[in-house]
């Protein structure tokens, strides 16, 4: 079954709106010093438009980038040092290749994108068969006591940026609806006076103890967990529950 698509990743004037919302940071400091200066074989799932990929093959890693959004891989391979990875255009669930990888990766949130127990368990059981001895997972939620949604306003939210090939671009976005651990949202992309494009799309606040229940059934049993970029603890008040999980 396919998780979820960010209704934003499947469009192309969107996807390539991407990167100038979202920009290098610590995160993908965390994720680089993770995989370390030793040669690995890597898996970015979710690659998106394959920054973070690009990076890490070209610090020498063997470097998969997988994505379910055709218009985020087509800027992806069109990157600067993009014939050094390799591109596949599949789900986390759908993955079935030869390759084991000594590190898996989902960044920029995209666990949040499994809606269903059913879609978790789908993408965690995948990508376990698909680590190699000794390897590991790692990826971040955002933490839902935070309830960081409910800033989801338009004043607090709103951005413009300069897109190439395009010019300026305004963005906010507006929580709709809460049910639960879903959070259904709308993004407002403003290309001009009489050029706006609105989308809806859905996430899932899972929190940390029912996180580890999946990761248990999955098949982990090595977790490391911190509540921020700078791996310290995670705490009541931390922006997020990142995930380092191995196998027995």
């Amino acid at each position: 079954m396919p998780e979820t698509q960010i209704t934003s990743y499947t469009d192309p004037r969107l996807s390539a709106v991407y990167d100038a919302l979202n920009p290098s940071g610590p995160d993908d400091a965390f994720y680089i010093d993770l995989a370390g200066k030793t040669p690995k074989s890597i898996l970015d799932m979710g690659c998106g438009t394959g920054r973070l990929a690009c990076h890490l093959a070209a610090l020498g890693h063997s470097v998969t980038g997988a994505d379910p959004a055709a218009a985020m891989l087509e800027i992806a391979r069109r990157r600067p040092g993009a014939d050094k990875v390799t591109w596949l255009n599949l789900a986390a669930a759908n993955l079935a290749i030869r390759t084991r990888f000594d590190l898996i990766v989902m960044t920029g949130h995209v666990f949040q994108v499994f809606l269903t127990d059913s879609h978790i368990y789908a993408a965690l059981q995948s990508l376990r068969l698909h680590l190699a001895p000794g390897g590991r997972l790692a990826f971040e939620t955002r933490n839902p006591a935070l309830r960081k949604w409910e800033d989801w306003t338009p004043d607090k939210t709103w951005k413009r940026v300069e897109v190439a090939g395009i010019g300026p671009v305004q963005l906010h976005h507006v929580t709709q609806m809460v049910l639960g651990q879903l959070l259904t949202y709308e993004s407002h992309f403003r290309f001009g006076e009489n050029d706006v494009v609105h989308t809806t799309d859905r996430l899932r606040f899972v929190n940390r103890d029912e996180l580890a229940i999946f990761l248990a059934d999955a098949g982990f049993v090595e977790v490391t967990w911190y509540g921020d970029w700078d791996r310290s603890p995670i705490a009541a008040n931390s922006p997020e529950i990142i995930v380092v999980a191995g196998l027995a």
